[in-house]
């Protein structure tokens, strides 16, 4: 049946059928029963006219359905597209165009942005509903399973293959569809297992929404490679987190620098048993120090790993040994994994010089979705330029220094200005907008837009920026501070000088 992802539980289902695969709220899923159930809803997506290469929408949670969906596809070479649910009905339309999919999984719970999608144009034929209630037009999700056929599909998909598309926005303002094939996945799930102490015994939980590479690869497609076992949580309660540890006996866990602060506050955490955890992994921004010394006080080994959609995501781990005494630092490289610091030329910077991070190898995406241009930008000799600044210590530890494309990470998701800017730049009486980072103790960092404004007699509160915005982006794009300025500092050339803003106190 191919070299694709689809294989990984046609083989744990022969050596270890009995295995938990997945657990999700009280739904247990051995390697036998979930591959008997990807089959079924694989074939259920033949009947309805999926085929290899096909688009497939998902607006899911991290439940069980999210992950059969993208078995599922990879079994037939189609391909999953997992949608962030907290974007707004213009923002997922944008996404539905733009990978031209006709077929769109939703979890019930996301009604009311799909009766809305149902309003506007879209190149969607089929919603598939997951769940109870679903709308007399659409295919439910359980029943096509029941309907289908068990077997096992024979398709020959390699592992160049696209099997993943995630959408990540880019310096234009429009997200870009990144393009993960099953190899990159598969390497992935191999530099993972190398850089930490990852074994098929191991349970994680999946609370890190799975839309986000970081929740799907930085444990979950691992831990599923090894034939571990994967509970998946989608709500994220820090005193309901502690809880499952205790519980289930977690023994690996991913989450962000917010979530690992709102676990270290949970009242009574003391009462906790979370014995069982052997290692812990922080990303998606940097982890405060204080965060890595309170786990590590408690005898949990903390890595701190660095990621981005385009590399599906490992790019760099900072061990255990290391955490604490090159905090700041995102490590060095994993095995099968080769990182550069380059200047504009592409000539290598000596240690500590800025310079662009790039990334060469297996797990570096096959491009962005339709956009040649910027693939080949992005993409030179086999060489991903991250757009990232960074630099190497005397020992070969990597530190990122600024980001190039301004990017803003508040509780571990991406926010790029330019969405914010274009929008706000529609208000009747904002001449001009800057979106910046400041740094905020809950989220790593928080947004501020700085206006100047064409009628300077009138104000405008962050109340008022909140209300424009509400409906037109993500509410958490929405800034939390506003400063009102006379005129934006900008250079020779006018370009705006958001580094004088944000050393403004």
């Amino acid at each position: 049946m191919g070299t694709g992802i689809g294989n990984w539980l046609v083989k744990h289902s022969k050596v270890r059928p009995e295995t938990l695969a997945l657990i999700y709220n009280d739904r247990r899923f051995t390697y036998v029963e979930l591959n008997e159930r990807v089959n079924m809803l694989a074939n259920a997506f033949l009947q309805i006219g999926i085929r290899k290469g096909d688009r497939v929408n998902a607006l899911l949670l991290n439940t069980n359905e999210m992950i059969e969906s993208m078995f599922a596809c990879a079994k037939i070479g189609a391909i999953l597209v997992p949608i962030n649910f907290r974007l707004s009905v213009d923002e997922v339309q944008y996404i539905v165009n733009d990978s031209r999919a006709y077929h769109f999984i939703y979890d019930g719970r996301m009604k009311p942005l799909i009766d809305k999608l149902r309003l506007i144009e879209t190149s969607i034929q089929t919603f598939i509903h997951v769940g109870s209630q679903p709308h007399p037009e659409d295919a439910v999700y359980e029943e096509l399973l029941t309907n289908a056929s068990i077997s096992e599909l024979e398709f020959d998909v390699k592992l160049d293959d696209v099997h993943l598309m995630m959408y990540t926005s880019g310096t234009t303002g429009r997200p870009k569809g990144a393009m993960l094939t099953h190899g990159n996945t598969q390497w992935n799930a191999i530099n993972s297992i190398h850089s930490t102490p990852f074994d098929h015994t191991d349970i994680t939980l999946s609370v890190a929404p799975l839309f986000h590479i970081g929740g799907m690869s930085v444990f979950t497609t691992p831990l599923l490679y090894k034939g571990g076992t994967v509970i998946l949580d989608d709500v994220f309660d820090p005193v309901r987190i502690m809880q499952k540890i205790h519980d289930e006996k977690i023994t690996c866990l991913f989450l962000v620098p917010a979530m690992w602060q709102a676990l270290m506050n949970v009242p009574n955490f003391e009462s906790y048993d979370i014995s069982s955890l052997r290692f812990a992994v922080s990303g998606g921004a940097p982890c405060p120090i204080t965060v890595i010394e309170f786990f590590q006080s408690r005898n949990i080994p903390f890595y701190e790993g660095f990621g981005l959609t385009e590399t599906a995501p490992f790019v760099s781990i900072l061990d255990k040994e290391n955490t604490l005494r090159k905090n700041g630092s995102v490590g060095k490289e994993p095995m099968h994994t080769s990182v550069r610091i380059v200047d504009p030329n592409g000539r290598d910077v000596p240690p500590g010089q800025v310079g662009e991070l790039i990334v060469n190898g297996p797990n570096v995406m096959a491009g962005y979705w339709n956009k040649p241009e910027e693939t080949q930008e992005a993409i030179k000799n086999g060489w991903f330029y991250t757009g990232d600044l960074a630099k190497f210590d005397d020992e070969g530890f990597i530190y990122i220094v600024d980001r190039k494309k301004d990017m803003i990470i508040t509780g571990g998701e991406n926010v790029y200005p330019i969405e914010i800017e274009q929008v706000l730049y529609r208000h009747p009486n904002i001449s001009e907008v800057a979106i910046i980072g400041y740094p905020d103790e809950k989220w790593g960092e928080s947004i501020k837009a700085v206006v100047a404004l064409n009628d300077q007699s009138k104000t405008l509160s962050v109340v008022d920026v909140a209300a424009y915005l509400e409906g037109k982006i993500a509410r958490f794009k929405i800034p939390k501070q506003v400063e009102v300025v006379d005129a934006l500092p900008r250079n020779a050339t006018g370009k705006i000088l958001k580094t004088v803003l944000r050393q403004k106190p």
